[in-house]
């Protein structure tokens, strides 16, 4: 989180509203942080409502006990509101904005209604989806509370950037309609400084954009050899095989076509490397097809939380591949994870983008799409254990520096309690240190 000027010492518990596409149970990505911020910040003595969507992501189906209409409930400290949606069988362009159009309209009540009878201090909106953040200006106004736009993706740009939506007159309105909804809200954060950057750039002023990082328990994510966890024996790896792990959504923005090529190459020269492949999503399949007669590729369906950190453990490389065309719209959350787990990280990502800045000095970067180079990195990795294991030990050293969770969380904290500062109108605030 950037420097925060001062730290308002708490008069009071906040009132925070909470209006987010992706909660609990659902675990992957964006949920898991909006929930462990709304339990942490619970946790504090804080009072926290969600206006939130039934899980169902990221097998895109509704489990059958949260079918219907709205329901709520309360989890872990947190009191939930759960608006229907609608959510397609075939993600695409067109589905996807359908998707995020109806948590907009059937969000909106409940975030109004929530605001007029809880009297929020804040209003905190998470984007994806940007579309639900009227609701959250229309809360915060009626009520009189402060506004807070959480980014975690740039969605607009993303789209059209990863031909999900064409058209340039669709782009100057979809950049007009986001410029207008950035400009209503008193403070906007995002996940990385080259993504403030990119706030800056799209009208926001230095002190509204603030950066606030994903983040990482790295207590609860050891280091441990990869060779005593349960996943190598059980997925027939051979002991001295180096273990290049893919752990996360499989989908279009990650460009994850290339590890089929990579297997490929690997293959070709003979090495001993087993690619480790996790997760759920629309390219599975196709990956799963195209590494069929691979001898050296293992597939795994997304595992419990509770094998986290054996399976990041697992892993002698990271991979982390990503499209060019998603630099500096989004900084993947699974980097967090790899870093904490003590094992060097071979990315995708060109150089000056915020990856490439977040990967150098634990790992390796190369050129999107680039399957050669990928394979060289891997390879170089695997073959000079010096090298590997001096990334290793920077990278656990970098996810305890810039990573931990609780002093993320105090920044963001000290910086809500500034803003309703601002907005009760008082006037004594004391000096704080940086705070993660």
């Amino acid at each position: 989180m950037q420097e925060s000027d001062v730290r308002f010492m708490p008069s009071k518990a906040l009132k925070i509203l909470v209006v987010g596409l992706n909660y609990a149970p659902d675990f992957i990505g964006i949920p898991k942080y909006t929930t462990e911020l709304c339990e942490e910040l619970a946790r504090r003595g804080h009072e926290l409502n969600v206006v939130t969507a039934p899980p169902y992501y990221p097998s895109w189906t509704i489990p059958a006990a949260y079918r219907g209409l709205w329901r709520s409930e309360r989890l872990n400290g947190v009191q939930l509101t759960r608006a229907p949606l609608y959510v397609p069988k075939k993600p695409n362009g067109l589905t996807r904005l359908l998707h995020h159009l109806s948590f907009a309209v059937t969000s909106l009540p409940s975030a109004v209604l929530n605001a007029m009878t809880k009297r929020p201090d804040i209003v905190l909106a998470v984007a994806p989806s940007l579309m639900s953040a009227p609701a959250a200006l229309l809360a915060a106004k009626l009520s009189g509370a402060r506004s807070w736009l959480h980014i975690q993706d740039f969605e607009v740009d993303a789209a059209f950037e990863l031909g999900m939506l064409r058209g340039d007159t669709a782009r100057r309105w979809a950049e007009r309609l986001e410029r207008s909804l950035l400009a209503g809200f008193d403070r906007i954060s995002t996940i990385s400084e080259s993504m403030r950057r990119l706030l800056i750039r799209k009208g926001i002023s230095e002190d509204v954009a603030l950066e606030v990082r994903n983040w990482v328990d790295v207590d609860a994510v050891t280091a441990w050899p990869s060779s005593n966890t349960s996943y190598r024996a059980a997925l027939g790896i051979p002991i001295d095989h180096i273990v290049a792990l893919y752990s996360g959504n499989m989908a279009g923005k990650q460009g994850l076509e290339v590890l089929a090529e990579v297997a490929a190459l690997l293959e070709a020269r003979s090495t001993k490397v087993t690619l480790l492949l996790c997760g759920q999503g629309p390219l599975k399949g196709v990956l799963e097809a195209a590494c069929a007669e691979r001898g050296n590729v293992r597939f795994l369906d997304l595992q419990p939380t509770e094998m986290f950190s054996e399976l990041l453990a697992t892993a002698d490389i990271h991979l982390l591949p990503q499209r060019a065309e998603a630099a500096d719209l989004v900084l993947p959350s699974k980097l967090t994870g790899m870093l904490a787990s003590g094992r060097p990280v071979v990315a995708m990502a060109g150089a000056g983008t915020g990856l490439a800045i977040e990967v150098e000095g634990c790992g390796l970067a190369v050129a999107p799409g680039d399957a050669i180079a990928m394979t060289d990195a891997i390879l170089r990795l695997a073959t000079e254990e010096t090298l590997r294991r001096d990334f290793a030990v920077a990278a656990r050293a970098r996810a305890e520096q810039r990573w931990r969770r609780s002093s993320v969380i105090d920044g963001l904290e000290a910086e809500l309690f500034k803003l309703s500062h601002l907005a009760r109108g008082a006037v004594s605030p004391s000096p704080a240190p940086r705070a993660g």
